[in-house]
């Protein structure tokens, strides 16, 4: 068993919950990040395996707020060791069908929260983890790199957080942090569940040759890998979790 302090952004539900739910497992005291999902995140921290666990609340695109809440969780975790970026939204806005005023807000929504509210929870992460060394993990996605048509902003941001995981797994290794970041593909949450509905649902899940999507668990076990001790060498990586959907 292990005793760091994570912090999860997006914490509240989906994959964000069930990597809370594994590092508490093993062990780790959890602050629960969310941006408006209050009862919810308070339920999931109340049940959370062990003690010693928070629930800490900002919008990422207010960089003022993104400080002052990681420092709060740094202070009621008693450090910070883990940062696992993982909030993210997704609207889709095809370039065809939008207007040039609602495709200048969805780039700005969504790089606010994907891109640059990760690099603001970075930085200020970073701040507590000098010293003592420690893990950022991202949760990127397959569209980094096979594309999302009707939601560019969206591939870009995660191909924007693949950058970033690796600029600062350069930057970072000489203060014993390590940087990395996952890229699933499809998963069985509560945002994918209404693309995953016939016929289209099937259509998903035939794109990996097991025939399904990923669980949430499966996600958040290879982030709980990369948060290990011996995943130093992993720095820098991007690992795809997507079944052979999509190789590169």
């Amino acid at each position: 068993m292990s005793d760091r302090a994570v912090l999860i952004t997006g914490a509240s539900r989906g994959i964000g919950r069930a990597i809370a739910v594994e590092f508490a497992a093993a062990g780790d005291r959890v602050a629960v990040h969310h941006r408006d999902s209050a009862e919810r995140a308070a339920s999931l921290a109340a049940r959370l395996p062990g003690d010693g666990h928070a629930v800490v609340q900002a919008d990422l695109t207010d960089a003022e707020a993104v400080r002052a809440m990681v420092d709060q969780a740094a202070s009621l975790l008693g450090g910070l060791d883990i940062l696992v970026n993982n909030a993210g939204v997704f609207t889709p806005h095809p370039i065809t069908d939008v207007s040039y005023s609602q495709w200048q807000d969805q780039w700005q929504a969504t790089l606010g929260v994907n891109l640059t509210g990760a690099a603001n929870v970075t930085w200020c992460a970073v701040q507590h983890m000098k010293g003592r060394g420690g893990r950022i993990i991202n949760v990127s996605s397959r569209g980094a790199f096979r594309g999302e048509p009707n939601s560019p902003a969206y591939g870009a941001s995660k191909a924007g957080l693949n950058s970033l995981a690796q600029s600062l797994a350069r930057a970072l290794a000489p203060h014993g942090i390590a940087v990395s970041a996952v890229a699933p593909g499809f998963v069985a949450t509560d945002m994918a569940s209404e693309h995953l509905k016939p016929p289209r649902g099937d259509e998903i899940r035939a794109q990996s040759p097991f025939g399904r999507v990923a669980e949430p668990e499966e996600i958040a076990a290879a982030v709980l890998y990369l948060a290990s001790e011996r995943a130093e060498w992993a720095s820098g990586a991007v690992l795809d979790l997507n079944g052979a959907s999509y190789l590169r």
